[in-house]
């Protein structure tokens, strides 16, 4: 009998093992395409217990609609008469008018060889979009060649911006090729921008831990003394105060130039009401609309967008919680303030689950 009980234990004891193990791959999930969600090191997000929403429940949002084929026209015209709508609310221009400056155009991206121009909106998986691009021009006959390294380097990727031809040119694309951009609940963006630029900070970025966070720290951390003490670093807290107060962020992302693009608003960086894009893509519906867009644009023959692991662009209203449970109610309405304009323009519902 005892070898038989021996048995017994040692199966209890890998099926205990096996139950762990999955735990922990499902905490290292796949975040934003390929990026893997890991240990947090010199800076963390607040850390308050809070109720969490179920993981799994659907965000009951107008962007996650899954449409069709036969649907994705009438889901493009509504998205579009919704943008003219938000637009032509006098109450909210100071949010949604920009003029199509030199900052915009260098945000578009150029196909002159199939007449598609493309708008960079950090954090909804752009990095994808360049790669098609790329593609389309040639330089590489699919997106799995293309090394990640090359996609950023601007000098070298072979992708032209709109700011760079002549204005007459400038107008020609602007009012003939097909445009689009890529949008994202905006606030799930915020911290998608704050986890990558802040928290795992690529080593070829130096100047996001080196320059930008201690910025923000020296200037919003409450408490001036636990600022300087080693490895606290930039908190999620600190960057949604920074993101909330219009003068003094304005000073501050003078000194920064570029490199806050990854928490401009949609906006700013694309002027919707300004040109007239052919599609507004949603990164909740992603699956769907990737190869929409490549249809309505002439190119799903020559080029596929790369494949998306699954549950990645599902709205994760839990995260939103955990990730705000420190932030006080007047900071929270601070930084709607300012992103209001873009939950009106895409059809995000505001999050009156951290407002109220």
């Amino acid at each position: 009998m005892r070898p038989h009980w021996l048995l017994l234990g040692a199966c209890g004891w890998v099926l205990l093992l096996l139950v762990f193990v999955s735990k922990f791959i499902s905490f290292r999930a796949v975040d934003d395409y390929g990026e893997r969600s890991g240990a947090q090191t010199w800076t963390v997000p607040g850390t308050k217990a809070v109720q969490a929403a179920a993981a799994s429940e659907p965000a009951k949002l107008q962007p996650t609609e899954q449409p069709s084929a036969a649907d994705w026209p009438s889901v493009v015209e509504k998205r579009a008469e919704l943008v003219s709508s938000v637009c032509e609310d006098l109450s909210l221009r100071n949010l949604t008018h920009v003029h199509i400056n030199r900052f915009v155009l260098d945000r578009i991206f150029v196909c002159d060889k199939h007449k598609i121009l493309f708008c960079q909106t950090p954090k909804v998986g752009n990095t994808q979009w360049k790669k098609v691009l790329m593609v389309l021009n040639g330089a590489y006959s699919s997106v799995e060649d293309i090394p990640e390294s090359l996609v950023h380097d601007h000098e070298k990727n072979g992708l032209p911006r709109l700011s760079t031809l002549s204005p007459p040119e400038i107008t020609h694309r602007l009012s003939s090729y097909f445009k689009f951009f890529i949008v994202r609940d905006p606030f799930e963006r915020l911290i998608s921008a704050f986890k990558d630029k802040f928290v795992k900070n690529p080593r070829f970025e130096p100047w996001y831990k080196h320059d930008i966070a201690p910025a923000i720290v020296r200037k919003y951390r409450k408490l001036h003394r636990d600022s300087e003490r080693p490895g606290t670093g930039l908190r999620f807290e600190d960057f949604v105060r920074y993101l909330g107060d219009g003068e003094g962020r304005r000073r501050m992302d003078r000194q920064f130039g570029d490199h806050i693009i990854h928490w401009v608003t949609y906006a700013e960086l694309c002027a919707p009401c300004e040109i007239h894009y052919s599609a507004v893509g949603h990164h909740e519906t992603l699956e769907r609309d990737a190869p929409h867009i490549l249809s309505a644009a002439g190119i799903e023959q020559l080029v596929s967008y790369p494949p998306i692991p699954p549950g990645i662009t599902r709205y994760n209203r839990t995260k939103v919680e955990r990730y705000f449970s420190d932030i006080s109610r007047r900071d929270v309405r601070r930084l709607y303030a300012r992103y209001q304009g873009d939950f009106r323009l895409f059809g995000y519902p505001s999050p009156d689950f951290l407002l109220d």
